[in-house]
């Protein structure tokens, strides 16, 4: 049996890594830093990784990867000023991907298919500006106008691949070389694709040069694609980026079709970027071919961070893709688009982050993605604090979050859930009480299972506890804090397994 991400077997309590943020030095390093460092994040609990891009953006080695140029391009030719991305090279990357998988963890490769940007030449074509706010009305008639849409990737001369994308490849673009205005344009003879989402009227266009992904030439070639890709770095799965601007249609077939060519079950997580719970069941249809990241349960976060105890905690988790399909929810408290200064901007507060992290950590429903910046602060920018609390946390998802659930989520300021642990792993169970306003005392059922044993808190700095006969606890918390309790017999368990990170470091 197989889970959201991970290929055969399913792994007990996955973690996925995002493993990059936005504003890592631009010194094409970082595939020889995980791959120095692999067995050390395995030793952490990531069962699952995802990298960022790994091909030639328009602006080369300053190109986070989603400004996509080349995808064959892996950092092996001399496109746009630089061989290697800002990542590295395609030896190294290479080397990357095989370290992490013989530390046994999966890679996710993000993939962008919506959009290609830094054409080699521009083309005139007839094109009809539409209202950006509306694409679906009209500014005037169609008009000749000069795009930036013919990528022939001279430094790679027609290795892997000799298809050239001219403007048939493409829907539309942003960019009037000839007036030298931006705007929307739809190309002669071409719509905007179905499936997506509904903002803006229609929202396949994003930026760039659209790609026309329902083209069969272009369907075609992404196909290619996808298995050279997946041939040459034998990577497991995909991240998809931007996938409400893409027909739900083509990634249903792509991945599809993907899976049986190359034989992989390539599992794939989609950046559905809405708030709107419906939108997202919508996308993933009767028979999902992906997950989704929890979208709408990161807007609850933000909002409980930022809302100076004016959120009912107790509603937290409706509306949220992990309650109501947590086959299908990949949770997350950051990412590289969250972080200040960046387009998708709603941090989550720092005094708010390690009761954001233990909820989806050590909670049973959905699979958690952590934040490389939250977990090693991002020091190019100073932007984000490390949360010291996430390797205990990690470790605790690890050890000790088994068996199962008891909620209380019934008042708005103070809630708290706990699990039983099980039988085949020694010591397990664990409470989580986390508080937005005043410190208070709250009552968990804990498992009868427990009952007489001393708990500890070992992350809040409160006196042990007695679970009584019943299998319940009362609990303490301090303003607008996080308590997680545990048997008394792991606490020598979780230290070991911290001080051999330490040591590894």
């Amino acid at each position: 049996m197989t889970d959201a991400l991970h290929p055969q077997p399913a792994r007990v309590n996955p973690i996925l890594l995002q493993g990059f943020a936005w504003d890592l030095a631009a010194d094409s390093s970082h595939w020889r830093l995980l791959a120095d460092n692999a067995a050390l994040l395995a030793d952490a609990g990531f069962t699952a990784i995802w990298l960022p891009p790994a091909y030639k953006g328009q602006a080369g080695v300053d190109d986070v990867g989603y400004g996509v140029y080349d995808t064959y391009d892996l950092g092996e030719f001399d496109q746009k000023d630089t061989v290697p991305t800002k990542y590295g090279t395609k030896d190294e990357y290479l080397a990357a991907v095989a370290a992490l998988k013989a530390a046994g963890i999966d890679v996710m490769a993000d993939v962008v298919l919506n959009h290609r940007m830094g054409a080699d030449a521009s083309e005139d074509v007839l094109a009809l500006e539409v209202d950006p706010a509306n694409r679906y009305r009209p500014l005037g008639e169609p008009t000749e106008i000069t795009v930036w849409t013919r990528f022939t990737f001279p430094g790679r001369a027609g290795v892997y691949s000799d298809f050239t994308w001219d403007w048939h490849c493409f829907n539309g673009i942003d960019w009037d070389e000839r007036s030298g205005r931006s705007g929307v344009w739809l190309f002669e003879g071409k719509e905007w694709s179905e499936g997506v989402a509904h903002e803006l009227g229609n929202y396949d266009y994003l930026m760039g040069a659209d790609v026309h992904v329902m083209d069969p030439t272009v369907s075609a070639e992404l196909d290619a694609w996808g298995r050279w890709y997946v041939e040459t770095t034998g990577v497991d799965g995909f991240r998809l980026d931007a996938v409400k601007h893409i027909g739900a249609q083509f990634f249903r077939r792509w991945l599809r079709d993907l899976r049986r060519a190359t034989g992989r079950a390539l599992p794939a997580v989609g950046e559905y970027w809405s708030e709107d719970l419906a939108e997202l069941q919508s996308y993933l249809g009767d028979e999902p071919v992906m997950s989704l990241f929890d979208v709408p349960l990161h807007f609850h976060l933000h909002a409980a961070a930022t809302s100076d105890g004016n959120v009912d905690l107790s509603r937290l988790f409706e509306g949220t893709l992990v309650d109501a399909d947590p086959a299908h929810a990949v949770t997350f408290v950051e990412n590289h688009d969250t972080q200040p200064r960046q387009a998708l901007a709603s941090t989550i507060l720092p005094w708010f982050k390690p009761s954001a992290y233990a909820l989806i950590l050590l909670r049973e429903a959905g699979i958690p993605c952590v934040f490389w910046g939250d977990l090693f602060g991002t020091p190019e920018t100073g932007d984000l604090p490390a949360v010291t609390e996430l390797p205990l946390l990690m470790a605790a998802r690890r050890l000790l979050a088994h068996g199962p659930q008891h909620d209380a989520f019934d008042a708005p300021d103070v809630v708290g859930f706990a699990r039983e642990g099980d039988d085949a792993h020694p010591a397990s169970g664990l409470a989580v009480v986390l508080s937005d306003r005043h410190a208070a005392v709250k009552r968990l059922h804990v498992g009868a299972r427990h009952a007489g044993e001393q708990w500890v808190c070992v992350l809040g700095g409160h006196g042990p506890v007695v679970v009584d006969a019943d299998g319940g606890a009362e609990l303490e918390v301090s303003d607008g804090g996080l308590s997680v309790y545990a048997p008394a017999a792991a606490e020598s368990e979780l230290g070991r397994s911290l001080d051999h990170l330490v040591r590894q470091r």
